[in-house]
């Protein structure tokens, strides 16, 4: 499994060891993700996905899944969030 965030595509980075004798080695940086169960106030149901520490505390200041998904763009989310997305925007649209 890769190691991205579904919310907000945070992804690996790659970086340097830097010794005492400044000898550098190839690491990686990989993001805190984490197991989550959301609850979307439109669908009525609660949905898991693989998220960084730093982008459930997004989700959180913005005021749930419901407003991110919505607020954010389609380029960093992942197909299952995608989906999410529009199955929001329909029962948006639906209660409206």
């Amino acid at each position: 499994m890769s190691r991205i965030c579904e919310l907000t595509g945070k992804t690996r980075q790659v970086g340097h060891n830097v010794s005492h004798a400044n000898n550098k080695t190839k690491r990686t940086f990989l993001p805190n993700l984490q197991n989550v169960t959301l609850i979307s106030d439109s669908l009525g149901r609660s949905v898991s996905l693989r998220v960084s520490t730093a982008g459930l505390r997004s989700v959180e200041h913005v005021g749930g899944l419901d407003n991110w998904l919505t607020k954010s763009g389609e380029d960093k989310l992942s197909d299952k969030a995608r989906k999410l997305k529009r199955e929001i925007a329909k029962k948006q649209t639906e209660a409206a």
